[in-house]
């Protein structure tokens, strides 16, 4: 115990330092101490202030356990191992201020506000406890006074992305992320993801992009932000080996969630970025959504499947503007094709006028004949007339409306037909094209 100020300014601890179990009742400063070996303040107590500016531990520092009573910073410090601040108290309002390889935060608790600002580091805060709001963010330029403690720690050359590895367990309430890389979190066991403050520059994992064959027997892949917990997923699921290109295999001790627990972590992790005004995240978050809830066989009635199925075949959900504008080509060119080739007559059905005089009356019949079906070899109905009076109706259909055309039997089901499809397809054109301006 040191009942007095603790004073190791520029102490170099060229071997092992511990300072496990030690009461700091004063200040205690370690500002540009250099620790060569393990540093250990194992369940410490920091009863004031402490300093840590300029500090480097070129080996693994542990503070687990550690108490920090009314510390109003940690750092800024450098270390080229691990920060262990696993079942670490923070009680009073405290910045942080580390660049590190790893820092490991497991049921740490903050029982006030606290901001992280951190660099190189992966970051893991499984089971942490925010009891007031706490911002994690990723320093976008170097700290001023770590130059020296980054080069002889050997981070100077290194990422200076924040890598979040895990918020398993965490209430989200209260968290905010900013300029994190979170392609690689976990989600999954985390509570009121819905709040989650998600800002600036924070990136998420990616789909794998090009072609794949498939059952199809050719996909294309389309890039969208997604979890780390679908590319699991996915590796788990898939019957061949070779459908696993580009996705991230998990680790073998990783348990990988079923299809609806998937759908609500993207379901609510949307909730958060839509709050966030952060459109483009929220709709490829809805996309995973939809996803999951298609593949998932145990909670989603076969119906809804099968229209989660065709709504992702025609328009992706909504968001695919370049299929749902194919499909509305494709449709528009087969009824085209059906009508130049079936759906018009041969000529035009004339109207006949027939009379009949009795004594002063004279009575008139009006008779249109029956269309009648083309004849003759397929080639031979291509013509640049039918071409135009079926691009006309083809073109009245898209827009619901009646182009007046005489078309045979197999002509009007085919124009019956397209107009109730075709309206459609425009409309999931329409709605795929506001979502991805609204992007």
């Amino acid at each position: 115990m040191f009942t007095g100020d603790a004073w190791f300014a520029k102490a170099v601890f060229s071997r092992a330092a511990s300072f496990a179990l030690t009461t700091f009742t004063r200040d205690a400063g370690f500002d540009e101490a250099s620790f060569l070996g393990p540093a250990d303040f194992f369940k410490a107590t920091f009863s004031s202030v402490v300093w840590f500016g300029g500090a480097s531990f070129a080996g693994n520092a542990k503070f687990e356990t550690a108490c920090f009573e009314v510390a109003p910073r940690l750092g800024p410090l450098a270390c080229g191992g691990t920060i262990n601040l696993n079942s670490a108290v923070f009680r009073a309002p405290v910045m942080v201020e580390i660049a590190a390889r790893t820092i490991t935060c497991l049921r740490t608790r903050w029982e006030s506000t606290a901001s992280l600002h951190l660099r190189h580091a992966e970051l893991d805060l499984v089971d942490a406890v925010f009891e007031h709001p706490v911002k994690v963010a990723g320093r976008p330029s170097p700290f001023p006074s770590l130059d020296e403690p980054l080069r002889r720690v050997g981070l100077l050359d290194q990422d200076p992305d924040v890598h979040l590895m895990s918020v398993s367990g965490v209430d989200a309430a209260h968290l905010a992320l900013h300029d994190i890389d979170l392609s690689r979190c976990q989600f999954a066991g985390a509570v009121h993801l819905d709040q989650l403050r998600v800002d600036g520059w924070c990136t998420f994992a990616k789909t794998p992009t090009g072609t794949q064959w498939r059952w199809l027997p050719l996909r294309w892949w389309s890039v969208r932000r997604t979890l780390v917990e679908e590319h699991h997923w996915r590796v788990r699921t898939v019957r061949r080996t070779s459908w696993t290109h580009g996705w991230a295999a998990p680790p073998e001790d990783t348990t990988v969630l079923r299809a609806a627990s998937l759908a609500a972590l993207y379901r609510h992790l949307r909730k958060s970025l839509e709050d966030g005004k952060n459109e483009p995240g929220a709709a490829d978050f809805y996309y995973g959504e939809c996803e999951m809830r298609r593949h998932d066989r145990d909670d989603t009635p076969v119906v809804e499947r099968v229209l989660l199925t065709v709504y992702w075949a025609l328009s992706g959900y909504g968001l695919r503007a370049a299929r749902a504008l194919c499909w509305l080509l494709a449709a528009m060119a087969v009824t085209l094709v059906a009508l130049v080739i079936w759906g018009l007559p041969t000529d035009a059905p004339k109207a006949q006028l027939n009379g009949r005089q009795s004594g002063p009356d004279i009575t008139l019949t009006t008779t249109t004949p029956d269309p009648v079906n083309p004849q003759g070899p397929w080639g031979h109905r291509m013509t640049g007339e039918r071409f135009e009076k079926s691009l006309r109706v083809v073109i009245n259909s898209v827009v619901f409306r009646s182009s007046g055309q005489d078309l045979t039997t197999t002509g009007t089901y085919t124009e019956m037909a397209s107009r109730l499809a075709e309206p459609v397809l425009l409309g999931l054109v329409a709605l795929a094209v506001r979502n991805r301006v609204k992007r």
